[in-house]
């Protein structure tokens, strides 16, 4: 298992649960000298950072790009797979293939979480999963042709009305025909929705392509009340071998919440 923390360069959202917000070199020299594998990127766009810039970076502090969010299409733009407005569904899947792009030059996948988007008021639930279907089937049909994965992240009831729990995901991934799409298993919104997190991991091993490590408040794994010693044993038991992000809260600080994250990365699983 490989370690990542979060970056997020995008002002709008700079309440959420990232770690860091400082310019781009700071944010990856402080990952690297904490001795975090890969950083985990959320950037307002695919043009947003200089490729060329990045992967100087990237090699200059021997760090890897693991992954790509695609969550500024929703909150700068207010794009998602599940509008109404065709044009607005067809601008998503325009955005988030641009996002591909960008994370396919790193070998990254992208991510997508909130613009999935949510069954809107009127619309029945079978037409807005058609809606979803649709978009994802085209966005995973072009994360193959350039040798990534796309990850579908199952969000928590407050965020999405559409698929909560991994058994629901699953089931619906299965109607897709279609092999390139993993789940983002959460801890955050599995500790919300799941009743058990490592019963769900050792059902659903097979599906996860990417961990996001957060505490059940959403901060730094060892700030809450989740327990890591069953889920880290159902991890090792599924042989996981991909990269354990953070994406928390920076608290009580960027710095503490990174140095803390790295601390129980390597209690877990070092």
């Amino acid at each position: 298992m490989k370690s990542a923390i979060t970056i997020a360069l995008v002002p709008q959202i700079k309440s959420g649960p990232w770690v860091f917000w400082e310019n781009l070199e700071d944010s990856i020299a402080k990952a690297s000298a904490l001795g975090f594998d890969a950083v985990e990127l959320f950037t307002a766009s695919a043009t947003a950072v200089d490729t060329t810039l990045l992967q100087q970076l990237s090699e200059s502090y021997r760090i890897r790009i693991c992954a790509v969010g695609t969550g500024a299409g929703k909150v700068v733009q207010g794009l998602t797979l599940t509008d109404p407005n065709a044009v607005v569904r067809d601008r998503a899947i325009a955005f988030i293939s641009e996002m591909i792009d960008f994370g396919a030059a790193f070998n990254a996948p992208a991510i997508i979480g909130s613009m999935q988007g949510n069954i809107p008021q009127g619309i029945e639930r079978t037409t807005a999963l058609q809606w979803l279907s649709e978009g994802i089937s085209i966005l995973a049909g072009k994360a193959e042709k350039k040798g990534v994965r796309l990850i579908y992240e199952p969000l928590n009831r407050y965020e999405t009305n559409i698929f909560n729990c991994f058994a629901d995901a699953v089931a619906w991934l299965e109607t897709l025909g279609t092999n390139n799409i993993q789940l983002l298993a959460d801890l955050f919104h599995m500790n919300i929705e799941e009743a058990s997190i490592p019963e769900t991991i050792y059902q659903y091993g097979s599906y996860i392509g990417h961990i996001h490590f957060a505490d059940s408040n959403r901060r730094a794994i060892g700030m809450g009340h989740t327990s890591m010693s069953d889920i880290a044993k159902a991890l090792q038991s599924i042989s996981y071998s991909g990269y354990i992000s953070a994406e928390v809260f920076p608290w009580p600080s960027s710095d503490a919440a990174a140095k803390q994250t790295i601390n129980a990365f390597n209690t877990w699983f070092k």
